[in-house]
């Protein structure tokens, strides 16, 4: 084996060892030390260059060592061109991994005030795509001009024929920096469909209903929709409980056992608000009871199924050992004699 093989080959498999040396150490500190940190900045600076580190040694090892062993011949200067190229890729990939990180740490640290990971991440994503071709196209010598004119011109055509596509990508914006509806929030549109937001994407809004099925709605008919928020302006919200006594019952003993009961809901059922005082609210004399509502308040859309279920049972037991009746639907029929 001749010395500038050997020399070759002993270089490029320190640079290797050397970076996977860098990799484990230093990957490892900074993995652990993101662990426990609360910010998100670090766990997205570790995973953006986690595996770099080795590739960036190799391909700086490779490089010193035709150098050393090679000088500078003439091939020399288009195997620098191709190991830069690789390099800016790899940088390129890296600024991709960080913009999709801090956007999603950022995201959840905020409690969701960027509300969609794949709308602004898919276009994060894009953006650095773009630059680190054009920063690619620049170094190789290809002048991006004629291209730029080019993306220019085409872009016309291209958004005529993408209208609708570019419609529902402007309306996710639209709904993104409005910050009115966001991943988590419970909405229920005009047209009757309703469910948790997934999702925020380029085309349309995931929405997943109570029965686990998904609904997607296009940007655009989102953004033009009449759209109720059930967490907005805040997650709790009141719900109404309609009960109804039968006319030989006292309203006062009926109106304290029902506040006693929902005040004891709202203290022990489960998604109940402590500190809101329940309110009953008389209605109207119907055919055989006398109806009321009652006023309950809970911390969040998806809990009121648990909390009215609790109450109802607490208040149905109360009402049985009161000796206070729920009346059946009731009619009297008179029949006229004809004789």
């Amino acid at each position: 084996m001749s010395g500038k093989l050997l020399g070759l080959i002993t270089m490029i498999t320190g640079s290797i060892i050397l970076g996977a040396v860098i990799e484990k150490l230093f990957g490892y500190r900074l993995t652990k030390a993101a662990e426990k940190s609360r910010s998100y900045i670090d766990d997205a600076i570790v995973g953006a260059f986690k595996g770099m580190i080795l590739l960036w040694c190799t391909l700086a090892g490779l490089y010193f060592a035709l150098l050393w062993n090679f000088g500078y011949a003439d091939w020399m200067n288009q195997a620098a061109r191709v190991l830069v190229s690789i390099a800016i890729i790899s940088v390129t990939l890296v600024g991709m991994k960080l913009t999709t990180g801090l956007i999603s740490g950022y995201s959840h640290s905020s409690g969701g005030n960027l509300p969609s990971l794949s709308l602004f991440a898919n276009l994060a994503k894009l953006l650095v795509f773009i630059i680190g071709i054009l920063v690619l196209l620049q170094y190789l010598g290809i002048s991006i001009t004629p291209l730029l004119t080019a993306l220019g011109v085409g872009g016309i055509a291209v958004a005529l024929a993408l209208q609708d596509t570019l419609s529902n990508i402007f309306a996710g914006i639209h709904i993104l920096a409005s910050r009115q509806i966001k991943p988590g929030d419970y909405i229920k549109l005009d047209s009757g469909e309703e469910g948790f937001v997934t999702d925020i994407s380029w085309r349309n809004t995931s929405i997943c209903t109570i029965a686990n099925n998904m609904v997607l709605v296009p940007n655009s008919r989102l953004s033009t929709a009449i759209v109720t928020n059930y967490e907005l302006p805040g997650h709790e919200m009141s719900i109404l409980v309609n009960v109804g006594v039968s006319y030989s019952s006292d309203l006062e003993q009926v109106e304290r056992i029902v506040i006693d009961i929902a005040s004891e809901s709202m203290q022990d059922g489960p998604g109940g608000v402590p500190e809101f005082k329940p309110v009953v609210r008389f209605q109207a004399f119907s055919d055989s009871s006398i109806d009321f509502i009652v006023i309950l308040k809970t911390k969040s859309f998806a809990d009121q199924y648990m909390l009215k279920h609790e109450f109802i049972k607490k208040l149905h037991r109360r009402f049985n050992e009161e000796n206070i009746e729920i009346p059946f639907p009731i009619r009297t029929i008179y029949l006229k004699s004809e004789g």
